[in-house]
């Protein structure tokens, strides 16, 4: 499976009757994503050694926000293993499963979800990936870091707690609609403790933002090719590192 495979609809899932291991990525948009290339390479693999994996497929399914509901109660009683969430389902859907692990309750948003008998327990795996890709990709820490964090989505929400909970020295938080920005903020606010957070929006960047800064992309800002930067660079302080959570395409406006 690749980029240019079908995206599938609730449609399609309501006549679901593929025998096997069903796993799944949900988002609109979603047909950028390579999530089931990666996956059923991986099981693929996986399946040489162990059998038990041969009928296991990933696939991914496009669904507006009004299906989401519908649909994960679909997915469960097709007995679908698991489903990862992209934009724009990871907060919405926190309150649609049966239970949250732990770690994913302060953050309000989930994107990996797992069948259990009583219904969808909800995970959010951003935050660690976030830190590891850091430390593979820039070398870098976020602990006594100043971070600048742009979105106020379920992505930004992952980031913004794992920032803090990784002691960065400050954090500022960029978005467009002030809104969704005064909401992220009033659910990291609890967290900071004695770290500086503060928000702002994009066209106006507060002339004393630290330099040096890690600035991290958390918007859907670069999934299209027309997509404008979420930021423009030069309106910042010169930051020590630039890292969108985006992965494809590799070089987002941002990036460039």
């Amino acid at each position: 499976m690749s980029a240019s495979d079908p995206v599938l609809t609730l449609r399609d899932l309501e006549s679901w009757s593929r025998p096997g291991t069903s796993l799944a990525v949900l988002g609109q948009p979603i047909g950028h994503s390579i999530s089931p290339a990666m996956h059923n390479a991986a099981l693929a693999d996986i399946a040489r050694s162990n059998p038990l994996f041969a009928d296991w497929r990933y696939f991914r399914f496009e669904l507006p926000p009004a299906d989401l509901p519908r649909a994960l109660e679909l997915f469960h009683a097709k007995k679908f293993r698991g489903l990862n969430l992209t934009v724009p389902h990871k907060v919405l859907a926190f309150d649609h499963v049966a239970s949250v692990a732990e770690a994913a309750r302060p953050v309000g948003a989930v994107n990996t979800l797992l069948w259990e008998a009583r219904g969808w327990r909800g995970h959010n795996t951003d935050g660690c990936g976030l830190v590891g890709a850091l430390r593979q990709d820039l070398g870098c820490d976020l602990a006594g870091q100043h971070v600048i964090l742009l979105g106020a989505g379920g992505a930004a929400r992952s980031a913004g707690v794992e920032c803090l909970r990784r002691n960065c020295a400050s954090l500022s938080i960029a978005n467009r609609t002030r809104e969704n920005l005064d909401a992220l903020l009033a659910v990291l606010a609890p967290l900071a403790g004695g770290i500086p957070l503060r928000g702002f929006a994009p066209a106006t960047p507060p002339a004393d933002l630290p330099a040096g800064a890690i600035v991290i992309n958390a918007t859907s800002a670069g999934l299209r090719a027309a997509d404008p930067a979420p930021i423009e660079l030069q309106r910042l302080p010169r930051p020590v590192s630039v890292f969108d959570m985006i992965y494809n395409p590799p070089q987002t406006p941002l990036l460039r």
